[in-house]
């Protein structure tokens, strides 16, 4: 599955969804290309049916990262800028964690870097609109 606006594409690459048991782990990886990881953050986002969309992290261009502290435990992160693609696993999953899970760019490097994490902790669709693109990933099933 890709998305892309003519400039940047955001590509899933792995199956659109796969199944667990409560316990397990499970890693979704998302390849980016027609920009550059340490030029633009790139974040995970998940959401249960029928709510509105909830940050897990964000990956900023430096490397650091900003997770939602309810989450912080449950998933890790890591990145690999030569190949584009940045990767969660999350632990001990459980039937809560049965969303829709989503890889979305940062629209902007001109904002404040905390706009975007304040506007996801908010967890208000309407304030999530600061990143686009957003890739249904993996529901748990």
């Amino acid at each position: 599955m890709s998305v892309s606006t003519g400039v940047y594409s955001i590509d899933l690459i792995q199956p659109d969804s796969m199944a667990v048991q409560p316990g397990q782990s499970l890693t979704i990886t998302c390849r980016v290309s027609g920009y550059s990881l340490t030029s633009y953050g790139t974040c995970w986002i998940r959401q249960h049916a029928g709510k509105a969309m909830g940050w897990i992290l964000c990956i900023w261009t430096d490397g650091s990262n900003s997770k939602n502290d309810a989450l912080k435990t449950k998933f890790s992160y890591s990145r690999d800028t030569s190949a584009g693609t940045v990767i969660i696993t999350g632990q001990n999953l459980q039937p809560e964690d049965k969303v829709v899970y989503y890889c979305a760019r940062e629209v902007s490097v001109s904002h404040f870097r905390m706009s975007y994490v304040y506007n996801l902790i908010s967890f208000q669709v309407n304030k999530v609109e600061r990143f686009h693109h957003y890739i249904p990933v993996v529901t748990i099933l």
